[in-house]
């Protein structure tokens, strides 16, 4: 669907028109039957899927504490 509307109706109601685009929708906006702007929705940005993994390598411990461990020795059986 494509919306022309002039520079006046954009400034006083351009919030109004961009909640109402579907993905793919636009909007012309016109200054003296002259176009001078098109705006055009996107579809939403699809994500990737989470990957086990992903960070492998960015931590590093610089010690290691079986110190602390041994409160868990509980838990880890």
């Amino acid at each position: 669907m494509t919306i022309t509307i002039t520079l006046e109706e954009a400034q006083a109601k351009l919030k109004d028109f961009i909640h109402q685009l579907a993905p793919g929708d636009e909007i012309i906006i016109t200054e003296n039957q002259q176009t001078v702007a098109k705006l055009v929705s996107q579809n939403p940005q699809q994500l990737k899927p989470r990957v086990p993994g992903n960070c492998k390598g960015m931590i590093s411990l610089l010690i290691e504490d079986d110190e602390h461990l041994k409160d868990f020795e509980e838990y880890m059986k």
